[in-house]
């Protein structure tokens, strides 16, 4: 019903729980397995299984592959939208990825496109380089986000802000800081395909999104 107090509200909520799930999974586990016994890929069937429970073993398979589903699927349809945002803006083609279907109200063109290079990346590329590559990509976008909101409430103390960030500067900074500490725990392979990840943006970025931007354009005209 108001957005600007639900929607940080049920985002906080969902991680304090999901949070509190987690751990309490693992003191399970712990409490089922040694945790030097633990199965890296499949750690709560793979424990149901050494206490003798394989038919939890398979319930919580099926239900890890539901649930890991799920997840892919609202990650690709978040995708489309941001590209709608940024097509707005000016920053990608409009033509393209601001094409909303007359019927379904969505952006099909840019839906199709996701689908297909998930696809493509999941076919061809290693499991743990694409694991390891959205996990830093992932994180690198809350780094720029909480820098961000630092830069913003210095140079734009005027801008209407519908959700705060509660402690300034303490929770932006220690948001930097702890994904930062995450970033710098991965392989060093992950941080060369970042790095071409980047190169591929700012190529995008100089040869396009700055030329048509919005922002570009209003500029512009105030000239």
């Amino acid at each position: 019903k108001r957005p600007n107090r639900d929607v940080p509200i049920g985002i906080v909520a969902s991680l304090i729980i999901c949070t509190v799930l987690y751990i309490a999974v693992v003191a399970v586990l712990t409490g089922m397995v040694p945790y030097t016994a633990i199965s890296v890929n499949a750690g709560v069937s793979d424990a149901f299984k050494h206490a003798g429970l394989p038919w939890a073993e398979a319930i919580i398979a099926a239900a890890g592959v539901a649930g890991i589903t799920s997840v892919l699927l609202v990650m690709m349809l978040s995708g489309p939208r941001v590209f709608l945002a940024m097509a707005r803006d000016g920053m990608v083609p409009p033509s393209f990825f601001a094409a909303v279907h007359p019927k379904f109200r969505t952006p099909w063109k840019s839906t199709i496109l996701v689908g297909v290079f998930v696809a493509f990346m999941a076919g061809l590329l290693p499991i743990d380089a694409l694991l390891h590559l959205t996990n830093i990509g992932t994180l690198l976008a809350f780094v720029i986000v909480c820098t961000a909101v630092l830069i913003m409430r210095k140079k734009h103390p005027e801008a209407e802000r519908p959700f705060r960030a509660p402690l300034f500067p303490f929770v932006p900074i220690m948001g930097i800081l702890c994904c930062l500490l995450l970033m710098f725990s991965l392989p060093v392979d992950n941080w060369w395909r970042l790095l071409v990840w980047l190169l591929i943006g700012f190529v995008i970025y100089f040869a396009y999104s700055r030329k048509h931007s919005v922002m570009a354009r209003v500029n512009a005209q105030g000239k």
